[in-house]
């Protein structure tokens, strides 16, 4: 018998059971379910992890829909677990859904939602403030400061590198990678060089347009070249930052043959995924190049960092915050909670995840739809028409 586990309820009486694993911010989330007669249930465990044990006494023995997280293990056990309650959505409150055996939720005919088209510029600006942050040394810095070992304006002090004029390499021109490459080129000036499988026209375009403005105005203009390896992109880049999606090909991406083809003063930002580095490659590398600096906000064993990343003066490492602007958070939160409402209301899937600003607007009721369901060929589910 697995042990109670703490919960907060919203319209007690609800005809619909719908469980959330953690809090989320924001209530319209809330709000949205409960206009739809649903009995809101938001587990309150002081625990940052629920275990799958946990899970499953939150489940219980009815359960419509569950909003979980990315830190969660969505497999076999919990998908039947879900289906024997006679639970037919689960919806990762994020994009990816590497935590999500979306085969298994399929064979038991759970339909899985996540939370594309939100994300976007909050990651960007993320990965970017990173790349600034790094280049100018500002965390060094501040604990420099903060120790109290300020005694006055030094020539070579905290000296590192100037952004304009230099090159940005991204590895993945996707909707995140572009618009990462956008702020880094309209805001500070610099070329680009991008490998993506696709070609990034959209960005080219954009490139090409600001390279005009500024010429007309009497100033250098930026320039762009799609690679035709991700290696070059390394070789030529100041500043890296990956995109990729995770998968096979993508795993230790960047290992150690080739964080030694990039600049021994480069600046590598990762606010993809933890696995796509690998990170005992990385901390040897920062060990044997001081002017080598990186950005992290994913960690190849998440929560953890590998043994002397820790101890890296060139080394900045954020708690995955990524998404982690108010606005973002809500909308990630209200999205989830619109995945599983649509499904237990029989709507069909959105016809585009990555426009979801109709979802989004507090001003009007979201569409009668699910904003994105990854198995929904799979489920046979319709779309949208709207």
């Amino acid at each position: 018998m697995a042990r109670p586990v703490s919960i907060e309820v919203w319209n007690p009486n609800g005809k619909y059971r719908v469980v959330s694993t953690k809090s989320m911010p924001g209530t319209r989330w809330i709000n949205l379910l409960v206009q739809q007669d649903c009995r809101v249930e938001i587990c309150t465990e002081k625990k940052t992890i629920l275990s799958v044990e946990d899970i499953i006494a939150l489940i219980g023995n009815r359960c419509d829909g569950v909003i979980g997280q990315l830190t969660e293990d969505w497999g076999e056990t919990l998908f039947s677990a879900l289906s024997k309650a006679g639970g037919k959505a689960f919806s990762n409150m994020a994009v990816g859904y590497n935590n999500v055996d979306v085969n298994a939720a399929t064979k038991y005919g759970v339909a899985v939602g996540n939370t594309p088209g939100v994300l976007t510029e909050t990651t960007a600006e993320l990965a970017a403030s990173l790349s600034l942050a790094a280049s100018r040394r500002i965390v060094e810095a501040d604990g420099f400061m903060r120790a109290g070992l300020y005694d006055g304006w030094l020539p070579h002090l905290f000296v590192g590198n100037l952004l304009k004029g230099q090159t940005v390499g991204v590895i993945g021109a996707g909707r995140i990678g572009s618009a990462y490459a956008r702020m880094m080129i309209e805001g500070f000036k610099m070329n680009l060089i991008y490998y993506d499988l696709y070609q990034a026209t959209r960005l080219e375009k954009f490139v090409t347009a600001y390279g005009q403005f500024l010429k007309a105005s009497g100033e250098e203009p930026v320039t762009w070249k799609r690679a035709s390896s991700m290696d070059e992109v390394l070789q030529v880049a100041d500043v890296i930052s990956l995109h990729p999606i995770l998968d096979k090909t993508t795993y230790h991406l960047i290992n150690k043959e080739r964080l030694s083809k990039m600049k021994k003063e480069a600046i590598l930002i990762n606010c993809s995924r933890g696995p796509v580095v690998d990170e005992e490659a990385l901390v040897e590398h920062l060990k044997q190049n001081p002017m080598f600096r990186v950005g992290l906000d994913v960690f190849e064993d998440e929560p953890y960092m590998k043994p002397g990343l820790a101890d890296m003066k060139n080394a900045i490492v954020v708690p995955h915050i990524a998404s982690a602007s108010k606005w973002t958070r809500e909308g990630m939160a209200t999205l989830a909670a619109l995945n599983v409402l649509g499904k237990i209301k029989g709507y069909p899937t959105w016809s585009n995840p990555n426009q979801v600003d109709a979802f989004l607007d507090e001003n009007s009721p979201p569409p009668s739809a699910c904003p994105s369901i990854v198995n929904a060929k799979q489920l046979g589910l319709p779309v949208s028409k709207l």
